[in-house]
């Protein structure tokens, strides 16, 4: 797809001092502030273009971008100036910068709003508090149970840190169990042979005082599913016919649900609706960069609107009290969706991912994007820093730790909590006590 960019400002800057802020796509797309001379960090393969950046867009050499929102600290003592989509739900401009000769050259491929600040964190706070979105409401604690068990988690798991959280003492709102409890992308309600019963793990977590959590892809299909057999029309199309490739993850090529059709969309309020009358009050719905990518859809809108009517699907399904956080999410277009937004790519036992993608996970790449992403903080969402992670196991805990303890965002353990030492139930114990609840 060709784009067309129209001169929006000339800038002049002090080369040695400026600095451009870059916002990604998607919570995992990397967002950021960067020197003249730093290359920003771009997708290592297509197949991370497409997960973890803006699919379709690829941005030329020396060149800044922004997804809706560029910012730019002139570095000579005047104010920081950003650039923004007018329309941030609706229509998501691509903003470029580039430098000649001292001066910035900023173009967009659509309408942009131009605002100020003393500095690009408050340039880009200043603009979210013009949106007038509603405050966030306090984020409970959670326990979570992904970068302990990955998708091996088992029901047994689940139990034996239940009891651990009293054992220890932890202040753990919600037991959140993530992947693995399912068949497969799709099928949500069909439970994977490691679980016995959604309802009676949600029962036992409310027995002892604590709400139950969920993990789902609402968007994504494996095509190895029950669903994608049985109801491939329910299934977002190419333009050529085939299905709207939505990346591979999970060693399959996946697919996404198309919730415009009225059969998917009365299956997915299903989904949620069972998962709510089962005991069920705090969503983690992840890969949601999915729902907007383009496609040939059963409805003809465009992908955001489809996004958004996604969303508001699930939100009808589970109700105003459920807290709802979004993940792998485009963000302008989540604004006033979601209660909680994860901001940046995901964490990982070890500081710098694989191929130097700061898409991948890593304690690095979350904390260079939940960084630059603050300003989203009270103002959008509450920010969600990505799990805490204090296990003797991981590579620099005590920094990790630090660093979800600053953001004051949603803050939730993922360790399994028997294999803590002092350090770290103190550690857990302590930031999530010093949670707003």
């Amino acid at each position: 797809m060709q784009h067309h960019f129209t001169a929006v400002a000339s800038v002049p800057v002090d080369p040695a001092n400026a600095r451009v802020h870059e916002e990604g796509w998607q919570s995992w797309s990397p967002s950021g502030a960067y020197a003249l001379g730093d290359r920003p960090y771009r997708p290592t393969d297509d197949n991370w273009a497409t997960v973890c950046y803006r699919p379709g867009v690829t941005v030329p050499e020396g060149t800044f971008q922004g997804e809706g929102l560029l910012a730019l600290d002139p570095g000579d003592g005047s104010p920081a100036r950003l650039w923004a989509a007018v329309d941030p739900t609706g229509e998501v401009p691509s903003i470029r910068l580039t430098v000649t000769d001292r001066i910035a050259e900023v173009t967009a491929d659509g309408a942009v709003k131009e605002w100020t600040g003393v500095n690009i964190q408050a340039a880009l706070g200043s603009w979210a508090e013009g949106l007038g979105v509603e405050p966030p409401r306090p984020a409970p604690t959670v326990w979570c149970s992904w970068y302990e068990y990955f998708t091996n988690v088992t029901e047994d798991d689940i139990h034996e840190n239940l009891r651990a959280m009293d054992t220890l003492d932890l202040p753990i709102d919600v037991v959140q169990i993530d992947d693995g409890y399912q068949k497969a992308l799709g099928d949500w309600l069909t439970l994977s042979g490691r679980f016995r019963s959604r309802e009676g793990i949600a029962d036992a977590i409310r027995a002892r005082g604590r709400r139950a959590g969920i993990w789902t892809a609402p968007f994504l299909v494996d095509p190895a599913s029950d669903l994608a057999t049985e109801h491939p029309d329910w299934l977002v199309r190419d333009p050529a016919g085939g299905f709207t490739h939505a990346g591979r993850n999970w060693g399959h090529d996946l697919r996404v649900l198309d919730t415009t059709h009225p059969e998917a969309a009365a299956y997915l309020t299903e989904v949620f609706g069972t998962l709510r009358s089962e005991g069920y009050d705090y969503f983690k719905v992840d890969f949601l960069y999915a729902g907007a990518l383009d496609g040939v859809r059963h409805k003809d809108v465009d992908a955001l609107t489809a996004y958004r009517e996604g969303i508001e699907l699930i939100r009808g399904a589970i109700g105003p009290d459920a807290y709802l956080l979004g993940c792998g999410a485009p963000i302008l277009p989540s604004i006033g969706l979601f209660d909680a937004m994860r901001v940046s790519p995901d964490t990982a036992p070890h500081r710098r991912p694989e191929a130097d993608d700061f898409s991948q996970p890593g304690q690095d790449p979350a904390e260079f994007t939940g960084a630059g992403r603050q300003w989203q903080h009270g103002r959008l969402w509450v920010n969600d820093p990505d799990c805490l992670m204090a296990r003797p196991a991981v590579e620099t805990r005590e920094r990790w730790a630090a660093h979800v303890e600053a953001t004051g965002g949603l803050m939730a353990s993922s360790d399994r909590l028997l294999s803590l030492d002092e350090w770290g139930v103190t550690t857990t114990r302590r930031l999530l006590s010093g949670a707003e609840r």
